[in-house]
């Protein structure tokens, strides 16, 4: 007597549509497991990178905005070293008129002046100039106490007081150009600010710095 079992191949074939329907929705739930992977990690990256371009754009608008202060405060003290600059050759011919041989002085302050005045220098270039023509002047006004008839001349006097003036407008300015430069710089060298403004090309400045014994140009003793 046969063992067939008629109800045996529909049995068969459930079990392989239920076994083949469950790898079905395994495969698509990793699908929607990898996709919803795939779409954190971008919209994690999309993130970051909005935060890293606001955070850029943020310090490169302020060091931009800080680096124009400091420009702007610059052009003070340009203006200021060129009103000095204009006052030279006035008096370098007032005490050509009573000293001899000091063409060493004279030709220092030349120099000195003309790398001032010069368009195409750089604030650095200026910085040096202006050390320059700090020692030469001393020099220069070093060399007047010794001629009492230069020391009693009016131009002379004129010239020492607008030079003085100028020397203190010089100090202000230099005064206020160095605050900025130094906010500038501290804003610069803060982190993550510091690698900005190097990808920027955002430099350092440097302070107007001056030797502390040619802070002021020596006065001359007009009573004498």
């Amino acid at each position: 007597m046969s063992n067939y079992e008629p109800g045996a191949g529909t049995d068969q074939r459930d079990q392989f549509r239920q076994e083949y329907s469950y790898q079905q929705n395994q495969l698509q739930h990793e699908k929607r497991t990898r996709s919803r992977w795939v779409i954190g990690v971008l919209a994690a990256v999309l993130l970051l990178l909005l935060i890293v371009g606001g955070g850029a754009c943020s310090t490169y608008n302020s060091l931009y905005g800080k680096r124009e202060v400091v420009k702007k405060e610059w052009s003070n003290v340009d203006v200021n070293l060129e009103r000095r600059a204009d006052l030279i050759p006035n008096l370098v011919n007032t005490v050509k008129g009573y000293t001899k041989h000091e063409e060493q002085v004279f030709g220092e302050i030349a120099q000195a002046r003309s790398r001032l005045l010069n368009p195409q220098a750089t604030p650095d270039e200026k910085i040096a100039a202006n050390g320059q023509m700090d020692s030469a002047l001393s020099r220069l006004l070093a060399i007047s106490e010794s001629y009492p008839d230069l020391k009693a001349n009016e131009q002379f006097k004129g010239l020492m007081t607008e030079l003085a003036g100028t020397e203190n407008r010089i100090a202000v300015s230099r005064r206020d150009y160095n605050e900025k430069v130094a906010d500038y710089n501290t804003s610069r060298g803060h982190f993550p600010g510091v690698i900005f403004a190097n990808m920027f090309g955002f430099q350092r400045e440097e302070e107007f710095k001056v030797d502390p014994t040619k802070r002021e140009v020596p006065g001359v003793n007009f009573s004498q």
